[in-house]
Order: structure tokens, then sequence, then C-alpha cells
């Protein structure tokens, strides 16, 4: 089983294996006591049929675990829909998700270590990452325009309703060059005026810092949800003691970060160096 649903779909099944054996019960018994057939039975615990929510509260029900359902079903709807193709992550119908999703959100917590987060991208830096994306799978660019604009509009949410944003950049993101010197210098500005923004925290991880948590990008949508991005997936977690270690994860990089007039400085200064840049090379950008 080599997609990441099938072997998600397979850690559920072993889960509630481990449940049942603990609970003293075989397959065949815990079956008739709600009538399952027993090849139910064995497909779900060998991942090859996924329970329904149903299922795994009169599983739990049945073998003194109701207090693992929770996790159980939040397991199951990642199996259902956590694990999607990048190229669907990509497209305007995704990114309208996320609209969705983050005018639901009071709290959104977001880290990333080597790009702008999206709310916080300007058009030229939007476009510049979306084309380098769809060159590096070999993909049209006939939805450019589509999916810029759908990114772009996700930012209203920046100026609408009762919502809280804070998010971590590691310093990197102001050093990587997302397009050209001119593009980083209107994406560095914005930062400086994002800071500005009465629902909005920046914070800066100094490049100098201690490793002392395992990184990788991922947005927080309060305590219901998280989302990652990988190479070859966007994983969502739903699960809450899953949850909970992102919530830590952010919390001691929160305390890692830096804020306010220092937080400005280190963002003019890499500002700073884009316009000396700028006026030492010609306006291509070359020597």
């Amino acid at each position: 089983m080599t997609d990441p649903a099938g072997r998600a779909r397979q850690a559920l099944g072993e889960q509630l294996r481990e449940i049942r054996k603990d609970a003293g019960l075989t397959a065949r018994a815990l079956a008739e006591l709600h009538g399952w057939p027993r090849s139910k039975m064995s497909k779900i615990e060998l991942g090859q049929q996924s329970p329904t929510e149903d299922d795994i509260r009169a599983w739990c029900r049945s073998c003194g675990a109701e207090n693992q359902a929770p996790d159980l079903i939040a397991s199951l709807r990642n199996v259902q829909a956590a694990y999607l193709e990048m190229k669907r992550m990509r497209l305007p119908v995704r990114q309208r998700q996320s609209i969705n999703w983050e005018a639901d959100t009071r709290l959104m917590r977001w880290y990333e270590p080597w790009v702008v987060p999206g709310l916080l991208q300007t058009p030229d830096y939007a476009e510049a990452l979306l084309t380098k994306v769809l060159e590096f799978y070999h993909e049209s660019t006939d939805d450019l325009e589509a999916m810029l604009a759908a990114r772009l509009e996700r930012q209203h949410v920046l100026y609408r309703g009762n919502h809280r944003f804070h998010f971590l950049i590691a310093e990197q993101v102001l050093h990587s060059t997302v397009g050209d010197n001119g593009t980083m210098i209107g994406q560095l500005d914005r930062l400086l005026v994002a800071m500005s923004l009465p629902r909005v925290v920046l914070g800066v991880i100094p490049a100098h810092t201690e490793y002392v948590v395992p990184q990788s990008n991922f947005c927080m949508f309060d305590r219901r949800r998280v989302l990652v991005e990988t190479i070859t997936a966007e994983l969502t977690i739903a699960q809450p003691r899953e949850i909970a270690l992102y919530e830590k994860t952010f919390a001691v990089l929160a305390e890692q970060a830096i804020y306010g007039a220092a937080a400005r400085s280190i963002i003019a200064a890499a500002l700073d160096s884009r316009h000396n840049d700028t006026d030492t090379s010609g306006s291509d950008g070359t020597p």
C-alpha cells in the first residue's frame, strides 16, 4: 500500500484491531455484537475498507474504549479527505476552500521557513512563486491568472471580521529571492506594512536561533485543523493529539521569534540590502 491515504487507512485498521484485542474480543464476537459480516471486520482491520464514524463509535463502545473514539474519528476523516494531490491543491477551487476555512477561523497561526505566508504576499511575489511551482511540476500556466486572483482574494480576511493572525517566518524568508530584486523589495515593504495591521502579529525567527523542535511549514486554523504542505501532497491534520503537537511546536517557535521594533529592524535591514543591490546593478539586475 503506497498511497498516503491507503497507509493512513491501514494504520487506522491496526489501531482498531489492537483495541479489540485489548478488550479480549475475537473478530467474530465483535462482528456478531453488531450484526456485521466477518468480511467487513477483516477488511477494516487490514486497511482494505474504511469504517464509518458510527462503526468506530460502536467498536469503541463494545471494547470499553469510548475515550479513544474522537481521535479515531479524526483519523478516519484524515483518511477520507486529508491526503490530496498537490495539483488539486493549487487549483482555484482549493484556494476558495481556504477562503471558507479562513473565514471560519478566529485565530490563525502560520509558520513558514522559506517563503512569505500566502495571506501576506504581494501580487508580484505570489505570481512569481506560483509560476515556479507550475514549472517544477511541468504544468500549464493556463490557470495561473485564476489561481492568482483566488489567492489574493483570500487576503481580504485580514481586514474583515473578528479574526486574529499570528505569523512566524524564519529569517531566511527575507533572503530567499522569489521573482527578482524588485519583487522582493515590494514584498519586504509589504511585511512592514502588515505589521501595523491591528489583528496581525508577525514574528521573525533569527537565523542564528538554536534548533530545538522539529519543523516544517504549517498553518493552524484555531484548534480544528492543521495544513502541512509536502512536495507531493497537502496534509490536513484533524486528530486532536496531533494538533496539540503542532500547537506546542508553534509555541516554542513563537518564543524564539523577535517582534515589534526588533522584527522591523531585521526586515528593514534586508530591505536596505535589496535596495543597495539594485543601486549597484543595472535595471535588469546585472552588474
